[in-house]
């Protein structure tokens, strides 16, 4: 089970809003209601930020009510509200045992005490309350955590777990509740502003080898000049030198770096986002044990409640400030 690490990052300012794909409705939100969220949820001297990108995205209903005077911040749904599950019987729900990861900040990390935080974790316990559930949330080395599922040591994997066809032997999933779009970023001062598979020829795009970023862009950008580099910290390092005109990636990490020291301040989104699940997957859901209906509709339940309340939207803002849409 492979995915991008992010890192936290300390904040130097908001990253620029882009528009969302066709078709794709998101809600906007000021700065001033935006930044409050923030700065009140994090650690000291920590600000984790990243954006995420759903399919199927629609406004949640807490959020659309709200304007934007100043300029918007996307918050993208995760639910259609012509799907509107039916309640299940919860009944036989009276504790869950949610399983997570120990390291993979904002989603799962300790806090100072050892205590499990991140938006996972807090995503779990809203889902508890919803379904009036008792809950814990043990933290795991991540290759550990199916098997202890398995085992039942656990009743559910909350922990940014991509099902593949060989995870659903494994286990049973939630709906998506989060997918990660690929995204261009530029310098500031580049005078890129279309990034049209035509308008890229001859243009140099870091990429890191190997990736389904790089796949990508070999399938639908074959006029650009790829420049793979080994990992993102390299490919990262070139943008900011101006060795590169462009650089293809994992949304959410750049949106860390982007908004993070390490930037510099050097660069912006361009373009996008780009939500191919051939190459991107169909998103990220919550693991149960095989068979396990009653959990996983009871979740599946849990989940669309928080959003049609605007609690996820809520929670979504104080960790994801910075929109890859």
């Amino acid at each position: 089970m492979g995915r991008v690490v992010y890192k936290r990052a300390t904040t130097s300012g908001p990253g620029e809003p882009a528009a969302p794909p066709p078709g794709m409705i998101v809600s906007h939100l000021s700065p001033r209601i935006l930044w409050p969220l923030v700065f009140g949820a994090f650690l000291p001297g920590i600000a984790l930020v990243v954006g995420l990108a759903v399919a199927g995205c629609l406004v949640a209903p807490a959020a659309a009510e709200q304007a934007a005077a100043q300029p918007p911040v996307n918050v993208p749904g995760f639910w259609d509200p012509r799907r509107r599950p039916e309640r299940p019987d919860l009944s036989r729900i009276k504790v869950i045992r949610f399983l997570t990861e120990t390291d993979y900040p904002p989603f799962n990390f300790s806090a100072p005490d050892g205590s499990p935080q991140g938006f996972n974790v807090d995503l779990a316990r809203l889902m508890c309350e919803e379904l009036k559930a008792g809950c814990t949330v043990q933290m795991r080395r991540f290759e550990t955590l199916l098997q202890a599922l398995n085992e039942d040591r656990g009743d559910a994997v909350i922990a940014s777990i991509a099902p593949s066809a060989e995870l659903r032997a494994k286990a049973d999933f939630t709906d998506p509740y989060y997918r990660s779009p690929a995204r261009f970023a530029a310098r500031r001062d580049s005078t890129i502003e279309d990034v049209a598979p035509e308008k890229l020829e001859g243009r140099k795009v870091a990429v890191v080898a190997g990736t389904a970023h790089e796949a990508y862009l070999k399938a639908l950008f074959p006029e650009a000049e790829l420049r793979p580099y080994p990992n993102s910290d390299l490919a990262r390092l070139a943008l900011r030198r101006g060795d590169v005109d462009l650089l293809f990636g994992d949304a959410i990490a750049l949106a860390f770096w982007l908004n993070g020291t390490s930037s510099e301040n050097c660069c912006v989104f361009r373009g996008g986002p780009y939500l191919d699940s051939r190459f991107f997957g169909e998103g990220i859901g919550i693991a149960v044990r095989k068979g396990n209906d009653p959990m996983r509709l009871a979740l599946n339940w849990a989940l669309f409640r928080i959003w049609e309340q605007g609690r996820f939207t809520d929670l979504w803002l104080r960790y994801f400030p910075i929109s890859p849409f």
